[in-house]
């Protein structure tokens, strides 16, 4: 059995494609005709990724407007003064507050799931947001008549739903995006909040059977939005001893860009648990240079003499376009870069027969 190797998710939007998002915001193009143009964004996109090798294909997230927020997409009862993550180069994402209940997703996984199914034989892969980054439309004031416990009982059941509706539609395996969880360890050093989160999260896994589990994981990277990062400056050793603490099989972590990759990789050694299969990042992609099979071969080669080649695997450290008007890398890079992982890895298994 190889090395296995797989996309984070997202992929940048052709400029048809953002067009059409901008037009419909705009109330110039009705919802049907945008669903055309995302179709014709998704057949493209996995008809791409089937051409670099990957054994895995993902829709590339093309009709998301982005990898946090698809699920509130057309939710009534939000306002967009919510919380700010800021980034490292200045800009900043926000995200909506919720005014009132009952939560609902609008949106769930498995939609996508359906939809690039009419485009390939191949297994694939869904992302799906944390339960944990969803939390954080809820005001710190409160909202009278809808307490904080009953809308986290709310948001649990419609994570679960998500997740679900996913393998419902056959994806083989799912992943939940955890960025925050580097963040809250700047947001709070103690900790507390990265443990709350972790327990949020805990919540919506435990409902999942033993055989749903083995095929859900969880996504950390510091952030990668227009090239920037908003937590890359959090030391690993912050995350990771809680990070393992959730009850899933998967873990995709970011590696590539990290100065010094052998100290975190015995840091993932020595936290991780029984079981535990570790996707590790060997593909930066907020770096526009695009790695060779070769340097892709010697990061899979470095990490697995430290952590093994049983339960591991390749990934890239993050999306590629997270947020749907991020247009920092080009298409051709993202492919060019998966491409290269997918033959890296190959190459890296020849090597270590």
């Amino acid at each position: 059995m190889g090395i296995p190797t797989e996309s984070i998710g997202s992929i940048p939007r052709p400029a048809y494609l953002m067009e059409a998002m901008a037009a419909n915001a705009a109330g110039h193009l009705d919802d049907a005709s945008l669903a055309g143009v995302a179709d014709r964004a998704v057949s493209e996109t996995i008809a791409a990724l089937e051409q670099t090798g990957s054994p895995i294909i993902t829709d590339g997230e093309q009709s998301k407007p982005s990898f946090a927020t698809y699920p509130l997409h057309g939710f009534p009862h939000l306002a967009p003064d919510g919380v700010v993550i800021p980034f490292e180069d200045g800009h900043t994402r926000q995200l909506p507050r919720l005014t009132q209940g009952p939560f609902r997703y609008t949106t769930y996984s498995g939609d996508y799931v359906t939809h690039a199914k009419r485009h390939t034989n191949k297994p694939i892969k869904q992302a799906v947001i944390a339960p944990s980054a969803i939390s954080l439309i809820y005001p710190q004031d409160g909202i009278d008549g809808y307490p904080q416990e009953t809308f986290i009982a709310d948001l649990v059941s419609e994570c679960v739903k998500d997740i679900r509706s996913a393998f419902e539609a056959g994806a083989e395996n799912v992943q939940i995006d955890f960025t925050e969880g580097r963040l809250s360890c700047k947001l709070d050093p103690s900790r507390g909040l990265l443990k709350q989160f972790v327990g949020l999260n805990n919540m919506v896994l435990d409902q999942l059977s033993d055989a749903e589990r083995a095929r859900v994981g969880v996504h950390t990277c510091p952030g990668g939005d227009q090239d920037s990062t908003h937590s890359a400056d959090v030391d690993y050793s912050d995350l990771l001893p809680d990070l393992f603490g959730f009850h899933a099989t998967n873990f995709y972590i970011q590696m590539a860009s990290e100065k010094d990759r052998p100290r975190v990789l015995d840091i993932i050694k020595r936290e991780r648990r029984p079981g535990q299969t570790m996707f590790i990042g060997v593909i930066d992609p907020i770096n526009e240079e695009i790695e060779t099979p070769e340097i892709v071969k010697e990061r899979v080669l470095e990490a697995a003499g430290i952590l093994g080649t049983d339960n591991f695997g390749t990934t890239d450290d993050c999306g590629f376009s997270p947020f749907g008007d991020d247009i920092a890398t080009a298409r051709e890079t993202a492919f060019a870069k998966i491409k290269a992982r997918v033959e890296g890895t190959k190459l890296a298994e020849a090597e270590l027969g």
